[in-house]
């Protein structure tokens, strides 16, 4: 796989560099747009058991919507990845989140799950445009510098998903349903996209002396892309049915369900939150190897104490906090290898997309046939498996880079 030359402005790398002051404004964009996206996304596994309801459907059926979702985002990451290596980035960023908030006032409407599927594909797209927009923006603007800044980004995300729930929780605690929790949360994507209006796109910047230049690194980008796959499908394998699986153990009630899957999310950002700092400190390699052996103790209590309410808290919290900074870390690891453009960036998307599209599917087909403690055991072995391509490629494609980094630091 290689990519294009980004097109740039005539005249020497380091021309047109994007200015300080005009950074602010556009990192505060891209992190209200990710906050927009985090409120989205951890939408659908709390409302999974009521859009069932409204759509007369069982869970094995309704799951089909995390498969949906997740073509809409592979489709939306391809499209968005061409599409930032040739216009403006921010109205197409803006577009993406208007568009967001438009199915999310549409999807408690559906009484078809055909419906409702087409509501959350196109939710899907949206979400994989704006996705693919906010980490290639904010690698154009921060360049070799992205890595706290990547971090705080995802942190954002992770804010937004720590919210949703409680909202939702709180439209079930007023005697209220998902239509009213969907509605407000829509309301609440919009001013993420009347910022980003406001602002001026960055374009893409020529390859400064010493940063990698030329084509991507082909067999990279394809283990970046297996890698992704694995992980996000775990990410959102667990952020979908973690409500359910307590739900089906008599673990918690409905409204403690979605306060877990908040805890989840809340975790997510807390730990995002203190990545920023170990970004600056540490090479990518390392934090990954440190995160996924949180990961890996954290499932396993869970494997081991499923019927434990105190353990699947703890074990829901740990995991949420190592998996915090494996996304932007990998992003940022990539950053340090080879040219990162928006189509490059939309082939990492494809495979994470892919990844939350494959791994939710497989456990609604598993959940009720086998039984709700099926869905720790398939996380288990998933993050096992990207474990495994994690070795690879911090150790095969490992570059001097990393000791000019730390001789510097």
């Amino acid at each position: 796989m290689t990519d294009q030359p980004l097109a740039s402005p005539s005249g020497p790398p380091d021309a047109f560099p994007v200015k300080r002051t005009a950074r602010i404004p556009g990192t505060i964009g891209y992190y209200a747009a990710f906050v927009a996206l985090g409120l989205a996304s951890a939408s659908l596994g709390p409302t999974l058991p009521g859009l069932a309801l409204h759509t007369q459907s069982r869970l094995a059926q309704i799951s089909s919507l995390f498969a949906a979702r997740s073509l809409g985002y592979l489709v939306g990451s391809l499209l968005g990845g061409r599409l930032f290596d040739r216009i403006p980035g921010h109205p197409v960023m803006a577009g993406g989140i208007l568009l967001m908030a438009g199915m999310m006032a549409l999807a408690p409407l559906a009484s078809s799950l055909w419906v409702l599927t087409a509501a959350i594909l196109i939710l899907g797209l949206a979400e994989g445009a704006l996705d693919v927009g906010g980490n290639t923006l904010l690698v154009w603007v921060h360049r070799e510098k992205v890595g706290p800044f990547m971090n705080g980004l995802h942190f954002f995300f992770g804010i937004g998903a720590f919210l949703s729930p409680l909202i939702i929780a709180q439209a079930m605690l007023g005697g209220g349903d998902i239509l009213r929790a969907y509605w407000t949360l829509a309301v609440l994507l919009l001013p993420g996209a009347f910022w980003l209006l406001r602002l001026s796109s960055p374009s893409a910047p020529a390859a400064s002396p010493g940063e990698p230049t030329g084509q991507a690194n082909g067999r990279l980008v394809v283990l970046i892309v297996a890698f992704l796959f694995l992980y996000a499908g775990a990410e959102v394998s667990f952020g979908g049915w973690i409500y359910s699986y307590a739900v089906a153990l008599r673990l918690s009630s409905d409204v403690v369900a979605a306060y877990l899957t908040s805890a989840f999310w809340g975790a997510l950002t807390a730990g995002r939150l203190l990545a920023i700092p170990l970004a600056i400190r540490f090479p990518p390699r390392y934090l990954l190897l440190a995160d996924f052996l949180g990961c890996l103790a954290s499932l396993g209590a869970l494997l081991l104490w499923p019927h434990s309410l105190i353990v699947v808290w703890l074990g829901t919290c740990g995991l949420g906090l190592s998996m915090a900074s494996i996304f932007p870390t990998t992003l940022s690891l990539a950053q340090d290898r080879m040219p990162i453009s928006g189509a490059v960036t939309g082939w990492f998307f494809v495979g994470a997309s892919a990844g939350g599209m494959t791994l939710p599917w497989l456990i609604g087909q598993l959940f009720e046939t086998i039984g709700p403690r099926v869905t720790m055991a398939i996380l288990f072995l998933d993050l096992l498996a990207a474990a495994g391509l994690l070795t690879v490629l911090a150790f095969q494609f490992a570059r001097p880079v990393y000791q000019r980094i730390l001789g510097e630091r």
